[in-house]
């Protein structure tokens, strides 16, 4: 049996984005998912555990890699970080969302970036 990666999503406010993304992955038999949001509205808000239990982290936008240097810089230099680059504009399991984030995760996922 092999060990299933654990992988953390991250976006804003955990509802869309990255809620989109646990949504799709959490019955995948590859992964462990778990998501979160950079802002302190967000539904589950990132912190130190989150961070140190994921293999890999999985970032929607730039500024949310950023967030995670400032405000935990040994998480940052010790985990991958990916930022799948999809920008704040979709709504929760909006079809589109769902194909842009199955591409871009299964080709960094592919490239053995995460």
């Amino acid at each position: 049996m092999t060990v299933k990666k654990k992988i953390l999503f991250v976006c804003t406010i955990n509802k869309m984005r990255s809620a989109t993304a646990h949504e799709i992955y959490k019955n995948d038999q590859r992964f462990e998912v778990t998501s979160a949001g950079t802002d302190t509205e967000a539904a589950n808000v990132i912190t130190e555990q989150l961070l140190k239990q994921a293999d890999a982290i999985a970032v929607m936008e730039r500024h949310h890699r950023s967030t995670i240097r400032k405000k935990f810089p040994d998480i940052y230099n010790s985990k991958k970080i990916v930022c799948l680059y999809i920008p704040d504009e979709y709504d929760f399991m909006q079809p589109e969302l769902i194909t842009i984030l199955k591409q871009r995760f299964e080709d960094v996922y592919a490239k053995g970036l995460i």
